[in-house]
């Protein structure tokens, strides 16, 4: 595959290793890590989540630059309203800063941005924010961008259940295609490939209805330092594995 301009030496050489026609249609990603990064530069956590909101761009930027036509950032769990209040707090500004100053930078690549999970919980103005740019972007498709907010993946099976009995359905009618038409994620394909970053090796409760046939990648890098080079290689990982839907499969 033909690499951007831009690319250097190192990343062209990854870059042309990919086979077009086998690169994933969605890509999900578990970003952990911006705390340990910062603690290990002697910087706050608040600096890492700040880096890592350079890394989203990056990964966009990547993802549309392949053609890959789906990407889902897990970007703050129903748990993590757990942490400590003033980096809550500090997570919330920069969501709500993120919606704002991204916009225009969404419209001109065409990215469409879609919220997944249960939004109401976040302060008025983030969901101001989220609701002006889902709208604003509704018509573009070079990229469908969904960022995971609020989000527990029991917490959707739980919603998508409750859904599902307060329409009425008879239990004997009820089909997995009807279940995912009351997911979050209705009428978004499963993910292809799941990233984790941090060196942690567990989904942590995300996408667990939609990831019963995704391929998961785990590597030691923090999230601010998964850059292009980073994103290149978890793709030629999956690019040299053998897919199975189905069932167990022996050698």
């Amino acid at each position: 595959m033909k690499a951007p301009s831009t690319a250097t030496p190192l990343q062209r050489t990854l870059w042309e290793q990919l086979e077009v026609s086998h690169l994933p249609a969605h890509v999900a990603i578990i970003m952990d890590g911006n705390g340990r990064w910062a603690k290990q530069r002697g910087l706050s956590r608040v600096k890492g989540h700040k880096a890592g909101v350079q890394a989203i761009r990056s990964a966009l930027d990547t993802v549309l630059e392949l053609g890959i036509g789906n990407i889902t950032l897990f970007a703050f769990s129903t748990e993590n309203w757990t942490r400590p209040p003033l980096e809550v707090s500090v997570l919330m500004t920069l969501l709500r800063q993120f919606m704002r100053i991204e916009l225009p930078r969404l419209m001109d690549k065409g990215i469409r941005m879609r919220a997944l999970g249960d939004v109401s919980r976040l302060p008025k103005a983030i969901q101001n924010g989220i609701a002006r740019v889902e709208t604003e972007t509704e018509k573009n498709i070079r990229l469908h961008f969904n960022i995971a907010l609020n989000y527990g993946g029991r917490n959707e099976i739980l919603h998508a259940t409750r859904s599902i009995m307060a329409d009425g359905l008879n239990p004997d009618k009820l089909t997995e295609t009807i279940f995912e038409q009351h997911l979050y994620t209705c009428e978004i394909p499963d993910p292809d490939l799941l990233i984790r970053t941090s060196g942690e090796f567990r989904i942590s409760n995300f996408l667990l209805w939609q990831m019963a046939y995704t391929e998961l990648y785990f590597t030691d890098v923090l999230w601010p330092d998964f850059d292009v080079e980073q994103m290149l290689r978890a793709l030629l990982d999956f690019q040299g594995r053998v897919r199975r839907f189905g069932g167990v499969h022996g050698d």
